[in-house]
């Protein structure tokens, strides 16, 4: 009787799964999903780094530390400038995570015994920062040694030879590589992201699940209205948790607050749209609070390990990198550790501030759309 009465009860679960396709879909598909982000995702291995490079030499020498640089396979020669200037551009840019600077005497230096190259490095992101630091310096090394070797070939003799050639490196923003200073930027990312899409589904299909939608649906209230009042608080919160975190992240971490904090809180805007939207699609798919944590989790799961908040993009597979472009943290990490870490401008983050416009505005209107419709 007993084995009965639970054989039963484990049918009975198995058909009300069956039978929702989006709770079906979601226990087979979150698995899989983070089988897949944390399989290819979820590495500290750094390659690819875009560096630029100013080569004031311009010589055979020059290039062939460039050919000791590229073969190394950890960076990407992705920028070739004619000015410091420009260096700096593309760092605070973000489009160069690192500058090799080649003096014009580089090679009577290096005939010499005594050259020496700058390598500048972006310590905004301590994770690449910290690898590209060890690995300049190893590159160094390694085609020092070569052309001692090749030095002691020519001239027919074996001995103690002083290393010919010297990687200076300076990090930017971030001397000390401290990961706080790249990790706090990111949790307010997360914060405003997660917290506005999950609050908001929840909410309003709480609303549903008790009956009270149905009220409010038929007093004169418009549905535009019902639209804003119901996400106006949730506004409200993430940004005041912003500003907490912000306070902390500087006043206990230490995380320097270089850019205009009116500039960060409007900025920080922008991802609260893409998060509402989110979370207000998910309240009209969703029938129950369960059913809307679950579905805000299939977005959530993909902007942790695809927006650059724990794993560098550089280290992704190349379809995976071209997939974190459709989620909207990737930029605003982007832009607040730009506001955070380097004190830029507008204009150095301007791309990234257009793409987060057009998924916040985008999202939120269709979002907001197909609420309309169902209220209707």
């Amino acid at each position: 009787m007993f084995n009965s009465r639970l054989t039963s009860i484990i049918r009975k679960e198995f058909i009300q799964i069956i039978r929702d396709p989006r709770t079906l879909a979601m226990i087979l598909l979150v698995p899989v999903m983070q089988l897949f982000l944390l399989g290819y995702a979820a590495t500290t291995d750094v390659r690819n780094i875009p560096i630029a490079v100013l080569d004031q030499s311009r010589s055979p020498e020059s290039c062939a530390l460039l050919d000791a640089f590229r073969a190394a396979d950890y960076f990407r020669i992705a920028f070739d400038v004619g000015s410091n200037a420009e260096v700096r551009d593309l760092i605070e840019r973000g489009d160069a995570r690192a500058a090799l600077i080649i003096p014009p005497d580089y090679s009577e230096s290096l005939l010499a015994g005594d050259a020496q190259v700058s390598m500048i490095l972006d310590g905004s992101d301590s994770s690449v920062g910290g690898t590209a630091l060890s690995t300049a310096r190893l590159i160094g090394q390694a085609h020092a040694t070569k052309l001692m070797r090749e030095q002691a070939a020519r001239s027919g003799r074996s001995g103690v030879f002083n290393p010919p050639l010297e990687v200076r490196t300076q990090v930017w923003y971030n001397p000390d590589l401290i990961s706080a200073h790249f990790m706090i930027p990111g949790v307010i990312g997360m914060i405003l992201f997660a917290i506005t899409s999950i609050l908001t589904a929840t909410t309003i299909v709480r609303e549903r699940e008790r009956g009270t939608i149905e009220q409010l649906i038929v007093t004169p209230i418009r549905s535009w209205e019902l639209v804003v009042g119901k996400l106006t608080p949730y506004v409200i919160l993430s940004l005041f948790d912003t500003l907490v975190v912000l306070a902390i992240g500087h006043l206990w971490f230490g995380v320097p607050v270089r850019g205009d904090l009116g500039l960060i809180i409007i900025l920080s805007g922008l991802l609260l749209l893409s998060g509402l939207g989110i979370g207000l699609y998910a309240s009209t798919i969703a029938n129950t609070q369960q059913e809307a944590m679950m579905t805000t989790w299939m977005t959530l799961l993909p902007a942790i390990f695809l927006s650059g908040f724990l794993f560098p993009l550089e280290a992704m597979p190349r379809v995976l990198y071209w997939i974190s472009y459709i989620i909207p943290l990737r930029y605003y990490l982007v832009i607040i550790r730009s506001l955070l870490l380097k004190g830029v401008g507008i204009a150095a983050i301007q791309n990234q501030v257009i793409a987060l416009a057009i998924f916040g505005i985008g999202i939120m209107g269709a979002a907001a759309l197909r609420f309309r419709k169902r209220l209707d």
